[in-house]
Parts: C-alpha cells; structure tokens; sequence
C-alpha cells in the first residue's frame, strides 16, 4: 500500500469495486467519518454496515476528476453498475496521516 494520497484513493474505489475488504481495511483510518446525503458524519463502524454492503456491485468507475489540492483529494467519476446503468458523482477525501480519515460523497446524477 502506498501512502501516496492519489494512490490511496484509487484503492479505495479498487476495494469497493471488487468487494476487498482486506484493501479498505487497510486504507481508512481507525476513526474514519463518511458523509453523504442520507448517512452524514457517520463512523468507520456504521461505514461497513451501511454502506459497505453495496461494494462488489460496481463494475467500473471512470475517474474524470482525480486531484490533490489543499490537503484533500477531489473525485469525480462516472460509474457503472452490474445492471449497466451509469451514475456521476463527485467525492472530497481528507486524511488521517497515511490513512484516508473521511470522504463526502455529493451524489451527481444518472447517465444514458
């Protein structure tokens, strides 16, 4: 695992797109907060039992927006589901050291 902050994030959706738990295990910090619309500020506990669920359930995630500014990386990326419906959102990752310490997902809209 690299500490590289570009690299970390691109683990993150690695992990989530193949269902590696191992990987995102190692990637989030112990005190890891995720954020998003319907589960705001939640900890690294309500993380894996929200949202993890979902992982494996992405087939690709094309990053058409992969920058570090200002201490946080921003994401966007246009993302395709099993059942090929495509979605764009836009995500801020903070960090905890060489570890990820938070993400805000905005949710984008559904592609054609």
């Amino acid at each position: 695992m690299s500490t590289d902050r570009l690299q970390l994030v691109r683990d993150s959706y690695t992990a989530f797109e193949t269902g590696d738990r191992d990987l995102i295990e190692r990637v989030i910090a112990d005190d890891f907060v995720f954020s998003a619309p319907p589960d705001v500020g939640i900890d690294r506990a309500a993380y894996f039992e929200r949202c993890w669920p979902n992982a494996g359930h992405i087939t690709a995630f094309d990053f058409v927006r992969l920058r570090e500014t200002g201490g946080e990386v921003l994401v966007t990326y246009e993302s395709t589901r099993q059942d090929g419906t495509r979605f764009r959102n836009t995500e801020i990752f903070g960090f905890a050291g060489d570890r990820i310490g938070s993400v805000e997902v905005y949710f984008g809209w559904d592609l054609e």
